[in-house]
């Protein structure tokens, strides 16, 4: 249960649903992250919704807000969704994880490893984040954990590893190459350009790589996450957003955000849900399941 659903409660329980109902709703969804371009555009809908249903309970008010999110949210939902197609390649399939500090990307790493894994696919990993020593062996942790090898250097910068993984994911013939990189603000210029360079460096020794670019948001950043959405699609082009943290605490209510932001041009899919610490803590993003968790 997100903390949206859990505010919104009472709300759906209510017996009137008049215009103080309306603006505690429209308050609900703009503290619940969701945001007020988004809240308002949600109302507008809701409001014709029901006046062209000839709705007006709350439970029927629900139903048909759970419609009208659920509608916003598929443009943002993968068809197919390249975490579940257990094919095989004959080269490599290079994932390039990036997202700010404490998002949790390497867990996120370890889970994906773990569901690859678990469609026997052959998996490398990299460790991309040469800033930090306990990144490396928190990355190693998790490679062990799934029994698979990860490429690390000492001393070396972003490229270089992501240089060698590739190479090495070649030779050995691996299924899957995952690089984690360092968490680093939208905003810190060098560091969105060596993510550049990490890029470029696996397209030219994998054309066509990496075939996906995976943003790590976590999902109590609010609306600060449409400007890191905004700012690694505008350097990078992603692909993919796997949002952590949605385990209760979480108000849920961003991917709202996020689908009215993208409404325009091509977009970065949500392709998972990280809802806990555990290993296999990692559920595929429908439209329909969640706005339906939203609001229930």
């Amino acid at each position: 249960m997100f903390g949206l659903s859990k505010t919104l409660g009472s709300l759906f329980k209510s017996s009137q649903t008049d215009e103080a109902w309306f603006d505690t709703l429209e308050e609900s969804l703009i503290q619940s992250d969701v945001g007020l371009p988004t809240t308002e555009q949600l109302i507008s809908k809701l409001r014709k919704a029901a006046k062209s249903e000839g709705a007006s309970s709350s439970e029927e008010l629900q139903s048909l807000l759970i419609t009208e999110v659920s509608e916003l949210l598929k443009p943002l939902e993968p068809s197919p969704n390249p975490l579940y197609v257990n094919e095989k390649t004959s080269i490599p399939e290079v994932w390039l994880v990036v997202g700010v500090n404490g998002a949790g990307k390497t867990t996120t790493i370890g889970k994906l490893c773990r569901l690859f894994r678990a469609q026997n696919k052959s998996v490398l990993l990299a460790a991309g984040d040469t800033f930090r020593a306990a990144a490396r062996k928190q990355l190693q942790e998790w490679g062990g954990r799934n029994k698979v090898d990860v490429i690390t250097q000492e001393g070396g910068d972003a490229a270089a590893v992501a240089h060698d993984a590739t190479h090495s994911a070649i030779s050995r013939k691996s299924d899957i190459l995952i690089i984690d990189t360092a968490g680093r603000l939208a905003t810190q210029d060098h560091l969105m350009e060596e993510l550049k360079k990490v890029k470029r460096v696996i397209g030219k020794v994998l054309p066509g790589a990496p075939h996906h670019t995976l943003l790590v948001l976590d999902g109590n950043t609010g609306q600060n996450g449409l400007s890191q959405v905004k700012a690694f699609h505008a350097a990078l082009g992603l692909t993919g957003i796997i949002v952590t943290k949605l385990d209760g605490t979480a108000k849920g209510g961003v991917i709202c955000a996020l689908a009215h932001t993208l409404q325009e041009g091509p977009k970065p899919a949500v392709l998972a849900l990280g809802k806990g610490e555990g290993i296999d803590d990692l559920a595929p993003f429908t439209a329909g399941q969640y706005a339906s968790e939203l609001f229930n």
